[in-house]
């Protein structure tokens, strides 16, 4: 069949629009003006006011925040908290940096009008219970500045408040050595006359994410997630949330802001019904979070409404231990199936095999060519054998280059004497395209590669190569595996075939190393396979007189 290289020209150009939708920098408006939010009695989220009722809603954040705040310093976090509700700010992760060799750390909550992003929890009160504290509630603090010292593996920051009558309330954050985990207690102490009931909350508050620099030229989801026991993962972006309100209730679950490499979840007790919620705010500002059913302390008892807020790199082992489906949050899209597989041999040959996320990536392509061997073997002998017919059909063509239909009706009863299949070297390749994928959606989605090394000039397997020296290599082991493929019979096609390794070289010049280093290892095995069938199994053939 003479379509059979358009086809390919055709898959080839999927691929190619797949990658340059990817290959847009992040995107949103910048905010304006930063706004406090909560829930009411109900479960509903609000705006509301400060505890003399002003309201705060469009107040400068100088305003809305109190002058007292606490820094605290762990291993894994530099942060603050600020004594208005306890509401977690600033924060950044030691062990990442903006730009590798540079000292500026990744900084995820944020209290910059710009990018403002805050943890924020507290308690509703229902029914004639006293008012506990929420996140615009004073708190009291016995220290300005908290650290985990050397030999130290729990840090507890306690943060206090009382209604002066016998109800107290603390609200503990738990930091532990090396987790990205941060426990949160919120205890009732009800020393009252009268019984207490009211509900826990946490949430997130954030503007649109951007990284501003667009420098890596790849384009993540960037927004809210929730997870449920009915739906399990769902994004909802920041136009979903603009649209309709999310109002869901499950056993346990989770809700999260995400970003290309980092999550932030909020996760309540597992056992526990929790009530989702998101909502959209002014100036930009969105809310997503959740509240627990009502608890009841009696008089002259106390209770503890626990929480856990997960906040750090999307390191799926490390997630996997939190909570069910926090993985997820390292988006390999609808092919997740085949893409957490592929992850876990990439992680494992790294710790087992090489401590080298460069030859992980080029372990993971042979060990995926070897399990496709015999289907590349099928196409690379379809190919050889129709490599065989070009001089013939280069004469059906002369012949018959007038009449289309007979030219066609010419080369299908070549097809079927010689007994060739023109797209037995087609379906073997789209058989493989999905996996080919999912691997791309692994190297783009691991923060492992994120400022990894490979060799000599690749210092960064997520940024592009600075020399273009991978690039150039692609392109060159494209063109020569064309070469070992049957050049089209039709000379548009044929030139448009030969364009390819340029289109290609271009595409690739700004992408990931580590990318692009998969495509080079998986062209040159290609090159390697199809020589060896093309001369060592098909070049056995007897040809047929």
């Amino acid at each position: 069949m003479e379509n059979i290289r358009f086809v390919l020209i055709v898959i080839l150009a999927m691929i190619s629009l797949m990658l340059w939708e990817a290959w847009q920098a992040d995107y949103g408006p910048q905010p304006e003006v930063p706004m406090q939010t909560a829930i009411d009695a109900n479960g509903n989220p609000i705006n509301i006011g400060t505890e003399n009722n002003q309201d705060t809603s469009e107040l400068p954040l100088s305003e809305v925040v109190a002058n007292n705040i606490i820094s605290v310093n762990t291993d894994v976090y530099q942060l603050e908290i600020d004594t208005q509700g306890g509401t977690l700010r600033n924060l950044d992760l030691l062990d990442y940096t903006v730009v590798k060799g540079e000292e500026q750390k990744i900084r995820l909550f944020d209290s910059s009008t710009e990018k403002l992003f805050l943890g924020q929890s507290g308690l509703l009160t229902s029914g004639k219970s006293v008012k506990l504290p929420n996140h615009n509630s004073e708190l009291s603090s016995a220290k300005t500045s908290y650290e985990l010292k050397a030999g130290e593996n729990i840090l507890t920051v306690p943060l206090t408040w009382t209604d002066g009558n016998g109800l107290n309330y603390t609200k503990t954050y738990t930091f532990t050595r090396g987790s990205y985990v941060i426990g949160l207690d919120q205890k009732i102490d009800n020393q009252s006359a009268n019984d207490w009931t009211g509900r826990q909350y946490t949430q997130l508050l954030r503007v649109p994410h951007s990284d501003g620099k667009g420098n890596t030229f790849i384009r993540t989801y960037s927004g809210a997630v929730v997870y449920t026991e009915e739906d399990k993962y769902q994004k909802i972006d920041f136009d979903d949330m603009a649209e309709e309100d999310l109002k869901t209730k499950t056993i346990g679950g989770w809700s999260a802001m995400i970003q290309h490499y980092f999550a932030t979840a909020w996760v309540p007790p597992a056992a526990d019904e929790e009530h989702y919620f998101t909502k959209e705010l002014s100036n930009s500002r969105f809310v997503i979070g959740s509240y627990s059913n009502p608890t009841t302390v009696a008089a002259n008892t106390s209770a503890v409404l626990s929480s856990q807020l997960f906040i750090g790199p999307k390191i799926q082992p490390m997630m996997e231990a939190v909570a069910p489906g926090l993985e997820l949050t390292v988006d390999y899209s609808w092919l997740t199936i085949i893409g957490k597989p592929i992850y876990a041999l990439l992680n494992w040959i790294h710790d087992n095999v090489v401590n080298n996320w460069g030859f992980s990536i080029m372990g993971v392509t042979l060990c995926i060519k070897a399990l496709f061997f015999p289907l590349s073997a099928a196409s690379y002998k379809s190919m050889a054998k129709m490599r065989k017919l070009q001089p013939r059909l280069a004469q059906l063509k002369e012949s018959y280059g007038d009449d289309r239909q007979r030219f066609n009706e010419e080369m299908m009863s070549l097809y079927r004497k010689e007994k060739v299949n023109p797209m037995g070297g087609c379906l073997p390749i789209m058989v493989q395209i999905p996996v080919f994928i999912s691997l791309y959606w692994v190297l783009i989605e691991t923060v492992e590669l994120r400022q990894a090394p490979f060799l000599l000039w690749v210092h960064d397997l997520s940024a592009k190569d600075p020399f273009f020296v991978l690039p150039v290599v692609m392109g060159i082991t494209m063109f020569l595996q064309q070469r070992l493929n049957p050049a089209p019979v039709d000379p548009l096609q044929a030139k448009i075939m030969r364009m390819f390794p340029i289109v290609f070289t271009v595409f690739f010049l700004f992408f990931p190393a580590g990318l692009v280093l998969y495509w080079v290892t998986n062209n040159t095995l290609s090159i390697m396979q199809q020589w060896y069938i093309t001369n060592k199994i098909v070049g056995k053939e007897p040809e047929k007189t």
